[in-house]
């Protein structure tokens, strides 16, 4: 990344951030408008994935079939935060049943690596690459499963703009040309990944044509031969052969007994607004309880930037992050106690817990990387999806198979490998997820489909998103906007524990004083640069019969409708 675009989105953050305290007085803040249409509306982190999706509209697709699209073609443009070879969650408001749908598509550990290895090879965490963190791919399952539900086109016609795109090229976005380059370091030693994102010797520069010709012949046969195609087919053989030869445990049978879930999502009324999220193994609902917690304060009169907020806030995530770190962990292994976790009366609880006058120095340590992409699609039907897709640390694990032009995920170092942990490894089980999607109802009829990707990032942005929209006013621009808080540091799944409260990161736009008044208040303040997340929004308007689509200025992100 050039230092000229660091310095442009530092004076960008400034400008908008500064106007948030004006933003109360009803000056604009957002960067841009919003986007507003009738037909339908795509929101993506790419601007060719977007269009994808739009074409899909055009042609009669619906919003399901949009949103396979372009998470496709985003696994194509931006392989830095996704593919085939990750995970998949979504939440799907069907407009014929009026209903929301969950899904949960990440796969399991291998079956054949057991906890007792990583003892052996005297590990205490697994690894962040190699062959190690590897879990089966769920996305491609995903796929199929929202297609055979909910699909209105044929998948040859969905994945057919990214098949021709992989073959014929397409110029490199800046931000994840920056990314991709940054990858080389860890990943070029790998078997594979110099073949499929260093043809020419390194990785595309911003605006050079780039062309996956074999993932274009992957999805080809995804595109005839349905999932099983993945994971029964040669697809399947090739992964397991690749695995094999890297000391790998990921088998083909790990591949062909794979299954995703239709979940129930759950949610917590948040001042009139019911937030939908989906269950663990996700992180989704560490968001409604922050929010919870949230909710016995006076937020709108502390005001947007108020060192009250922040530290409300901030105290607010500790404690959803403390529950997060013991029982968000596969439920078919573990008991975990949802409703109450995201219970009033347990927030309240919790909210006793807050001294707004020094803050909190538990024992908690975190991790906060990974990389994701977030999309959302509506069509004029009314339907709406909420989509995240992930390989998790960037692109993954660094496993390339030969010749399908795509990286494995890495999800499987967020086990813990502590006896009797909820999130301890074990064969065919789900690790702890932190890529989650998010809707909003509104008197049981639709209004909002959000989503912040980023790692640990993402519950503390969901919260804000909402308390921006809901107790600052702001619009659907305004609230993806404005400067962010982030707190890291929090007791992990994985097992690490902090012991000095961790600390807080905020972006440009907070006024000197504030910052002051943190520090003063026992805060530790620490800067950053691009783990605040990425957003993209679509918000119902049933008055005026239109959708208004928001999108990230701090990735490559763009919404379009018509």
């Amino acid at each position: 990344m050039t230092r000229i675009f660091w310095l442009v989105c530092a004076s960008l953050f400034f400008a908008t951030a500064a106007s948030a305290y004006d933003r109360i007085t009803g000056e604009p803040f957002a960067s841009r408008s919003e986007v507003i249409a009738t037909n339908g509306m795509v929101a993506t982190s790419q601007p060719l994935a977007t269009q994808v999706g739009l074409d899909i509209l055009k042609q009669g697709g619906n919003a399901i079939d949009a949103a396979i699209a372009a998470n496709a073609m985003l696994g194509l443009v931006e392989p830095t935060g996704n593919g085939i070879g990750g995970d998949l969650f979504a939440i799907v408001w069907d407009a014929k049943t009026k209903r929301l749908y969950g899904l949960n598509a990440s796969g399991r550990s291998p079956k054949s690596l057991t906890l007792n290895y990583f003892k052996e090879q005297g590990m205490t965490k697994i690894p962040s690459h190699g062959p190690l963190p590897v879990s089966v791919p769920g996305a491609v399952d995903g796929w199929f499963m929202l297609h055979d539900r909910f699909g209105s086109v044929p998948m040859t016609n969905i994945l057919a703009p990214t098949i021709d795109y992989a073959k014929k090229g397409f110029p490199v976005s800046e931000l994840i040309a920056w990314y991709m380059n940054r990858s080389v370091p860890i990943l070029s030693k790998f078997d594979g990944f110099k073949e499929t994102y260093m043809p020419n010797g390194a990785t595309p520069k911003k605006g050079e044509i780039f062309t996956n010709p074999n993932l274009a012949a992957t999805l080809e046969k995804i595109a005839t031969g349905g999932r099983d195609a993945f994971y029964k087919g040669d697809i399947a053989r090739t992964i397991a052969a690749y695995m094999k030869g890297q000391g790998g445990f990921l088998s083909y049978d790990d591949l062909a007994q794979h299954t995703s879930e239709w979940v129930e999502p759950v949610s917590s009324n948040y001042r009139g607004y019911d937030v939908w999220e989906l269950p663990p193994n996700g992180q989704g609902i560490a968001a409604l309880q922050i929010l919870n917690v949230m909710e016995q304060f006076d937020i709108e009169g502390m005001g947007f930037g108020s060192p009250e907020y922040i530290h409300t806030f901030v105290e607010a995530k500790k404690l959803a992050f403390e529950d997060r770190a013991k029982y968000y962990a596969d439920p078919a292994f573990n008991k975990i106690p949802v409703d109450w976790l995201i219970s009033k009366e347990y927030a309240q609880q919790r909210a006793k817990l807050i001294d707004m006058q020094r803050a909190a120095k538990r024992i908690d340590a975190g991790l906060n990387e990974g990389d994701t992409i977030y999309l959302t699609t509506s069509d004029k039907e009314g339907n709406m999806v909420s989509l995240i897709q992930s390989n998790y640390r960037g692109m993954g694990s660094g496993m390339t198979p030969t010749g399908l032009g795509f990286i494995l995920q890495d999800r499987g170092e967020m086990f813990s490998l502590d006896e009797g942990h909820f999130n301890v490894f074990a064969p065919g089980k789900r690790p702890f997820h932190t890529i989650i999607p998010a809707f909003v109802t509104k008197n049981g009829k639709p209004w909002l489909s959000f989503g912040v990707m980023g790692g640990g990032t993402q519950p503390q942005m969901h919260a804000q998103i909402i308390i921006n929209l809901i107790d600052f006013g702001m619009n659907l621009q305004e609230a993806g906007d404005a400067p962010r808080i982030l707190h890291t540091g929090s007791s992990e799944p994985t097992g690490e524990i902090m012991t000095d409260g961790g600390y807080v990161s905020l972006e440009s736009g907070y006024s000197v004083k504030t910052r002051r008044q943190l520090v003063q208040m026992g805060h530790v303040l620490r800067d950053v640069s691009g783990s605040f997340g990425g957003y993209q929004a679509i918000l119902r308007d049933p008055k005026n019969g239109v959708y208004f689509g928001a999108s990230e200025t701090r990735k490559d992100g763009h919404a379009a409708g018509y």
